[in-house]
């Protein structure tokens, strides 16, 4: 698609420039304001190399000082990100204009994309988008991979004993009682030949899903071995470090991502995985409450190693009798070690940090 540009004023020299880009698979929507919030101009370029230059390049006519502010710098829009970080000019993400705007308002590619031009003149947006171009990146599609099998495996599991459950008696007894490994080689090993009757079918249909469920886990366990290599390589400590491992280790890695000077203090990287107490007070009522934002991968991975640290690590389970004691629920115990855990994992990834502060 050929790069298309309404020009609402004349370009003016030597000024600070705000461009807003609403971001989609086959076309970005740019608006470009000045420093007051005039309306400089708007266009349409092409997701591809040749757009990006165009849309850079369309931004530079207005002036010399450039931030972009990109919707989906995570999905489509984080070609574009990159392109605009070796350009030279800054780049920030801009989350989706909340409905209520969008009702009142109504909704377009112009008005999404000028939206995020207002929020960066507005001070509103501060997160800078993860490069992806790093190990970190690596790791993330890498786990992506993994948890889709997981997933699948899981899937088969529960498809191979519904199918069980409603085999020919003979057949089902023949399996009943076994441990799931001994269930799945059985099934695998099962030839059906000629499919001329129900329980030559439903044999069939066993080894068809045993044998998915025994590809599935080869190559989840190929992943876990990638994951542990490419982690251990980045943060050893925190790979070691009692109930972690490569997996919660990795999603943690996620969350700081390639350019981790991006995440400017502990307390920001415990807001960004979801454990920092939010105030939920009013009048006489002074209380907190659970943080329903931040990355929820990074959420669930520190909840399972809390989980582990509170049956199997002593330093938790005296700090889980002592706050016991003072009065503290359970869930109000594991905010607490989560946001303590969220602090540990920022120290550990210390020398993973330190070269992008130095």
């Amino acid at each position: 698609m050929t790069p298309t540009t309404t020009s609402m004023n004349q370009p003016g020299g030597q000024r600070r420039v705000i461009v807003g880009v609403d971001t989609h698979k086959d076309a970005h929507v740019a608006v470009a304001l000045d420093e007051l919030g005039g309306l400089l101009g708007s266009g349409t370029f092409t997701a591809d190399r040749a757009g990006y230059r165009a849309l850079i390049g369309w931004a530079a006519v207005f002036g010399d000082q450039i931030v972009f502010g990109v919707e989906g710098t995570g999905s489509y829009g984080a070609g574009l990100a990159s392109a605009i970080r070796r350009s030279g000019n800054g780049v920030l993400e801009v989350l989706r204009a909340d409905r209520r705007d969008r009702r009142l308002r109504g909704k377009s590619d112009t008005i999404d994309a000028e939206n995020a031009a207002r929020a960066v003149l507005a001070g509103i947006v501060h997160a800078v988008p993860k490069t992806g171009d790093g190990i970190v990146e690596m790791i993330r599609v890498t786990k992506v991979a993994k948890d889709n099998a997981v997933k699948a495996r899981s899937s088969a599991m529960i498809s191979l004993k519904q199918v069980l459950v409603n085999a020919p008696d003979d057949l089902r007894q023949s399996l009943k009682g076994l441990p799931r490994m001994t269930l799945i080689r059985r099934c695998a090993g099962l030839q059906a030949g000629r499919i001329d009757s129900v329980t030559a079918a439903t044999e069939n249909a066993l080894h068809s899903i045993a044998t998915r469920w025994l590809a599935l886990d080869a190559e989840i366990r190929g992943h876990d071995h990638l994951l542990a290599t490419l982690t251990s390589s980045v943060v050893p400590s925190l790979v070691e470090a009692f109930g972690i491992g490569p997996d919660v280790a990795a999603e943690m890695l996620i969350v700081l991502g390639d350019n981790p000077e991006r995440i400017h203090s502990e307390a920001a990287f415990a807001r960004l995985c979801g454990t920092n107490p939010i105030p939920a007070s009013s009048g006489k009522t002074s209380r907190h409450r659970l943080n329903r934002g931040g990355h929820r991968q990074a959420n669930a991975a520190l909840y399972r190693t809390v989980v582990v640290r509170m049956q199997y690590h002593e330093p938790t389970m005296a700090y889980v009798t002592r706050r016991t004691a003072e009065g503290k629920t359970k869930p109000e115990i594991i905010r607490c070690l989560k946001r303590l855990l969220a602090r540990e994992v920022w120290s550990l990834t210390r020398d993973f940090r330190r070269p992008a502060l130095t």
